[in-house]
This record gives structure tokens, sequence and C-alpha cells, in this order.
């Protein structure tokens, strides 16, 4: 009987079950060789994730509280307790856990997906591009393949492949650009556009065993990252997103250190869920507290496991990289 018609059955095959507890040891000692150490933060918080993109889980505790919220979200990434113990001055770490993410449901899409997340105190994003390589690079030998690495600037990258300047083209020209791809346009903003083009026009386009790190992208892109002033009038977004071949496996930053800057982007982020009509997670105090008291100098990236696990075993299926995927959960 086909696989179909046994839902009980594993979506994956022993044989991408067996690649994934190697690759989680490869992993685990690329770090160890490193003396960068492994944490477990939670995976519930009071706080959850304002990021007007990303959609959290929230639940209801039921047992005694004292006071505290009843309301729980679980994590989205294990960014902001691994910030939390790098502001304590624990150093190098790095977490690899189950994240959520509402709504995300699909052929690449888990709700419930596996992140390596790292922090390096010291290092800036072009430096931990080079680490995050590294990794890839090691997680790709266990099935005897190699990657070299191209770096480009976010502005390089669509000046050189679509003919147009991301930083001060128009919306008009952003849509134009799209080609014979056809987006519905209620409630885009020229961000958005600028992703449709990253994620229809370039990404199809990366060459299939390479690595391409993508950095300094437009400041409206800053998420968690720092500014930097790039010496003609646009500041930049100090963060970079790595590729291989057209599937995005990991997002770093030089991470923002200013409790205030971080308050603000929280504030920002939800006011634009209000606008919305969505609901907004409370921003997160202890995180801002912990800035607040001294963060050190740092870089950090967020790894999708299961997209470099899809990578490895060559589907464009994150089924096939799961145990038991959302529809046999």
């Amino acid at each position: 009987m086909s696989a179909a018609g046994t839902p009980w059955r594993p979506s994956a095959s022993f044989e991408a079950l067996r690649l994934r507890a190697r690759l989680n040891a490869a992993v685990r000692g690329f770090f160890a060789e490193r003396g960068v150490t492994e944490v477990e933060t939670p995976v519930m918080s009071v706080a959850g994730n304002t990021d007007p993109n990303i959609a959290s889980f929230s639940l209801q505790f039921s047992g005694r509280t004292d006071g505290a919220p009843r309301i729980r979200w679980l994590r989205t990434s294990p960014e902001f307790p691994l910030k939390r113990l790098l502001a304590a001055g624990f150093g190098d770490c790095y977490e690899l856990g189950r994240v959520f993410r509402d709504g995300e449901a699909g052929g690449r899409h888990n709700p419930e997906f596996t992140m390596l997340e790292w922090y390096r105190v010291g290092w800036d994003h072009r430096r931990l591009i080079g680490e995050t390589a590294d990794l890839v690079r090691t997680a790709l030998a266990l099935v005897g393949r190699e990657a070299p690495l191209d770096t480009i600037r976010y502005r390089d990258l669509y000046r050189d492949r679509l003919g147009l300047d991301p930083f001060v083209a128009d919306e008009g020209q952003l849509r134009a650009a799209l080609g014979e791809v056809v987006i519905d346009p209620q409630g885009l903003t020229r961000d958005d556009w600028l992703d449709l083009l990253m994620t229809h026009r370039l990404q199809p386009g990366f060459a299939a065993d390479r690595m391409l790190a993508v950095c300094d992208y437009p400041a409206s892109q800053c998420a968690l990252a720092r500014l930097r002033d790039d010496g003609d009038g646009h500041p930049v977004a100090e963060r970079f997103e790595l590729y291989l071949g057209p599937l995005e496996v990991a997002n770093g930053y030089h991470e923002l250190a200013d409790a205030a800057e971080q308050g603000a982007r929280f504030d920002r982020d939800r006011a634009l869920r209000g606008e919305r009509g969505e609901s907004a997670p409370p921003r997160d105090q202890a995180l801002l507290d912990a800035l607040a008291a001294g963060f050190p100098d740092c870089a950090g990236v967020a790894l999708g496991v299961d997209r470099l696990l899809m990578a490895m075993l060559g589907t464009g299926r994150i089924a096939d990289a799961l145990a038991f995927d959302f529809t046999r959960a």
C-alpha cells in the first residue's frame, strides 16, 4: 500500500531519518571543536515575536501563576533567551531545537521545525558568514557534496541581475521587474515587493551547487540587526542571508545592542500589526532589560535544519525530511 494510504507511517524515509541523526551529531561536533556551548532555553514565554511577518502560537496555562500571565507564547526562535544569556556574560553558545510558527504549512514549511541558532561574541556579520558556510560544508560532506561560497551585497545583487537599484527604485519599478509574475498588490509595502523579487526572480536563478551569502540589506529590513552608514547616504542593515542553491538556509545579524532602539522596533511592529487588524504579542521586557544591563558586541545566526536537510536529500518537500509532517502529526 502507498504511503498516502497509510498515514500512520512516517513521511520521511528511514535513510533520511538516519541522515538527520548524523547531521545533528555533526553539528554538535562542529561547535565542540570551536568551544561553543550547547544550551537549552524555554519553549514557552510570557512574550512573543512581534515581527509582523511571523505568526506565533499561543496557549493558556491552567495552573497557579502567582499573578504571572496565563497566556504563553511558543517560541518562533530561541533568540531572546539566548541573548539574555549573552548579556549575563555566558559567552559563545548555541541551541539546536524545535520552534513553532503559525500559518506556515506547505511544501517547504511545517508549523514546527528544527532551528539551529548560535552567537559569537566579538564577531560581526561578515565574519559569521564564513563560519556558517563552514557548517554547511560540514553537512554537505555527509552526502559527498561540496558547495563554494560567493558573497554579494544586497544592492549589487539587484543591480547586477535585475538592472535596478533596490535602495532608490520606486514601487512601480519594483512591480514592473516582476515581469509575468502576477501578484495581488492589496496591502503590499515596498519591502514586500523587494521580497517578491527575491523569491520569484532571483532565488530560482541561484546556482544549485553553490552557496550565496547576500549581505548589507536596506535599513527598512533591519529586523534585529545594527545599522551602518554605507557612505552614500543609504544606511544598511548589518545582516546576511545564506542560500544553498535556491533554498534560503540561514539568516544572520550583527546584533543590535541598544535597548531603546530595540524597544522602538518592538513598538513599530506592534503598531503595524494593529493597523492590519492582527493581535500583537507583548514585547519581551526581559530582553530589553538584558540589553540595557549591557550586551556584548556579537553576531548571531539562525539556520533552518530541515531546509539544510532538504538540500542534502535533494528534495523540495519538507515532509521528506521529517519523521511525521503536519498532515501526519
